[in-house]
């Protein structure tokens, strides 16, 4: 019987699938999911964290700034309330130094026709005068003009205009009270926002912040970002001048950046804060982004511990878990090939070992007392065929011939009916006398030979059972040892009234095929079929009492036995027989 095909190498199943999917996998993985999913939580928090830092930073410097600008609309108005009261302009200038500071540009007063009545000038002696002689003079002033216009009693801020040589950005505030002159400040707005972004960032941050104006003016960049050229596509700078607050996140080259923005209302600018807001996190909390990282090196011992089990384990298991099939169909050289492994493991072979010496003796033991069995068996089939062909056979045919005589003596009386019923009885009573002989003892086979006895065989269970038998032979015929012609005929008998009484097949063939190598015999049916046993052992629990004597007598010969079947598909029983131990003596 042909065994499953063994898988090489280490088998994916019992014990190693136990430790791989069922243990150390789901572990690995819930603590991967737990750790990275951590980590993930964390970079969230820490993005939003960011975010939110960033916003407040944007609100409170844009309130910074807004403030500082409210101040100087409140100097430049308390001069003009001064100036509408009738005191002098210069006189007004000389008593307020405490306000003049925060116009680096200088303070002038107008009158209403644009003349300069009063002047301070700034504080950078290297700088034109930004408040000219008269307001229709627009080098380097183009908005006094425009300004002195719109003044009134609340302040107005003009644009941001560059003044020559360094183009530092300026802007004026005017004011005035009634008819009274017009009292106008001007002031760096480059400088103001210098101010107030000196702290924001230190020079080794990957961060920037930018104060612009309505026509997308950069006022003042701190910071070490560079900006595009395009400012006014800037991300939040256009939220900023509608008058929104908030942060968004931009995806760069070099990492996701968080981008707070917040109007400075009192001139209608701008404040962008952008930075890459992993590199805010200090070294300590990036330190423990890194600390899923940890579970690798336990993922690797963990897979080596596998690899160790599997090779040590579970792989030396499944090869003497093979040897031991190999066993069970009495190939017992097989678990003599060591398997190594862990020392349990070399000493449940050594058991083995041992225990498969015991079963080969007394298997041997047992072939020898079948073997005596079969010969004292076939010896008795040879006596009792003997004593029926010579004495109740020649009984029967003198009795038959008895019969004859009396039906010829009354021929013409009423029992002469009775006396041919009584003939045709003797006749199938010897006729099935000498077919029984025959089963008996094969006197074809020990006449002509194992093909003629094989071809006749065919030929009467056709006939017996209705059957259509076909016989088939390969190769030139040789003749074999009596033991294995007895041997091979009753196997194919067997297998013959197996398929003929209990297959319930319409078609049986036999074939026997002689070659340089084997002999090779085969007996296939077309009947119901049935499940294989796994190994010999399990024949006899299973009520296979015939495929039990087909392996016995197998064994016996030195043959190889193969069956196949499956139910509904028939079976097919080949008997392969070496050379060595079919060639006669």
């Amino acid at each position: 019987m042909t065994r499953p095909a063994k898988n090489s190498g280490v088998r994916w199943r019992g014990l190693l699938l136990q430790l791989f999917g069922i243990t150390v996998l789901p572990l690995t993985v819930l603590t991967l999911v737990i750790a990275f999913g951590s980590f993930t939580i964390h970079q969230r928090a820490m993005r939003a964290l960011v975010g939110q830092r960033d916003e407040r930073a944007a609100r409170s410097i844009a309130g910074a700034l807004g403030e500082q600008l409210e101040g100087r609309k409140a100097a430049v108005r308390s001069l003009a309330q001064h100036a509408a009261s009738g005191a002098s302009p210069a006189n007004i200038l000389a008593a307020s130094d405490f306000v003049l500071h925060d116009f680096d540009g200088g303070v002038a007063f107008y009158s209403p026709d644009g003349a300069r009545l009063a002047v301070t000038p700034g504080n950078n002696a290297n700088q034109p005068e930004i408040l000219p002689t008269s307001a229709l003079s627009t080098t380097p002033n183009p908005w006094l003009t425009d300004l002195l216009r719109r003044a009134g009693p609340e302040p107005v801020i003009s644009p941001a205009f560059a003044v020559p040589p360094t183009g530092e950005l300026y802007v004026l505030a005017a004011a005035s009270a009634g008819n009274g002159p017009i009292a106008v400040g001007a002031f760096s707005a480059t400088a103001l926002a210098r101010r107030s972004l000196a702290d924001v960032f230190t020079p080794s941050e990957q961060a920037s912040a930018f104060v612009a104006d309505a026509t997308s003016q950069v006022i003042y960049q701190a910071g070490s970002l560079v900006l595009s050229e395009n400012i006014s596509k800037h991300p939040g700078l256009s939220n900023a001048l509608q008058g929104q607050s908030g942060a968004t996140y931009v995806p760069t080259a070099t990492g996701e950046h968080v981008v707070a923005f917040s109007p400075i209302a009192p001139t209608g600018w701008a404040l962008v804060v952008e930075e890459q807001w992993e590199a805010v996190t200090s070294p300590m909390l990036r330190n423990t982004e890194i600390t899923p990282l940890v579970l690798v090196p336990a993922l690797l011992l963990a897979l080596v511990a596998l690899w160790f089990g599997a090779r040590q384990v579970v792989r030396p298991l499944q090869m003497l878990e093979a040897k031991a099939t190999d066993l069970a169909w009495g190939q017992f050289e097989a678990i003599e090939q060591p398997v190594g492994g862990i020392a349990e493991i070399r000493r449940l072979q050594a058991e083995l070992i041992h225990m498969a010496h015991k079963v080969r003796a007394a298997q041997e033991s047992l072939r020898d007392y079948i073997g005596a069995i079969t010969q004292g068996q076939e010896e008795e089939r040879r006596r009792l065929a003997r004593e029926l062909h010579d004495d109740t056979l020649q009984s029967l045919i003198a009795l038959n011939q008895r019969i004859q005589l009396a039906q010829l003596a009354l021929a013409d009386s009423p029992a002469a009916g009775s006396l041919a019923e009584i003939q045709t009885l003797m006749e199938q009573t010897m006729s099935d006398l000498r077919r029984f002989t025959r089963a008996l003892r094969p006197i074809y086979l020990e006449d002509l030979g194992l093909v003629a006895a094989l071809e006749m065989l065919t030929r009467e269970v056709g006939q017996a059972d209705n059957l259509r038998v076909e016989f088939h032979r390969a190769g030139s015929e040789r003749r074999l040892t009596p033991e294995v012609e007895l041997a091979l005929y009753r196997m194919a008998q067997e297998a013959l009234s197996n398929a003929a009484r209990h297959a319930q097949a319409a078609h049986i063939s036999l074939t026997i095929a002689f070659a340089t190598q084997a002999v090779t015999m085969t007996i296939a049916d077309d009947g119901q079929g049935f499940q294989v046993p796994a190994s010999p052992a399990e024949f006899a629990p299973q009520g296979h009492f015939g495929l039990l004597g087909l392996h016995e007598r197998a064994e016996l010969i030195g043959a190889h036995l193969d069956i196949q079947s499956s139910p509904g598909q028939g079976a097919q029983v080949t008997v392969q027989l070496p050379t060595s131990k079919s060639a006669a003596q």
